[in-house]
């Protein structure tokens, strides 16, 4: 799975406001400067997640955005799957989008790309923004610590 561009500075920008929560709106430019995504491709993803109700605006002076829901009550999955449409590595094992395969019914690696699907959906599915807010961020010494540093394209 690979988030599309749009899904990452949309989960980098509902973070940012539930850093904020309760604290009033957040406005557009330092949404923009603090989460490093450009400020008109933000306001087409502060529309989305807007028409979702995840977020709400105040207009003026000192307005912007903040979270209209909870952020106990948001998953990760949810998020991904409104911009990026599927969690899936591959088609043939998509259910919201499945794509045919000729080879489906002799593929040897379909099985372990259905299990990538479950693994990674039930996990984005259960981490909600308040989970994950809670946590460190991922050091850099940390990427090198299961020993795939062999496997080209991790």
């Amino acid at each position: 799975m690979r988030l599309s561009r749009k899904a990452d500075y949309a989960l980098r920008v509902m973070f940012t406001l539930v850093d904020g929560w309760g604290q009033g709106p957040v406005s557009m430019t330092t949404l923009a400067k603090t989460n490093d995504v450009p400020k008109r491709f933000l306001e087409h993803i502060m529309l989305d997640l807007k028409s979702k109700g995840w977020v709400e605006s105040s207009p003026g002076r000192a307005g912007g955005y903040f979270l209209a829901v909870p952020p106990e009550e948001i998953t990760l999955g949810q998020i991904v799957r409104h911009f990026d449409g599927i969690l899936a590595p591959v088609g043939c094992v998509s259910l919201s989008d499945p794509q045919p395969c000729s080879q489906s019914a002799s593929c040897r690696f379909r099985r372990v790309m259905l299990e990538i699907r479950n693994l990674t959906a039930r996990h984005m599915d259960t981490a909600t923004l308040a989970q994950v807010a809670g946590g460190q961020p991922v050091a850099e010494t940390e990427l090198l610590k299961l020993g795939f540093t062999g496997g080209g394209g991790i």
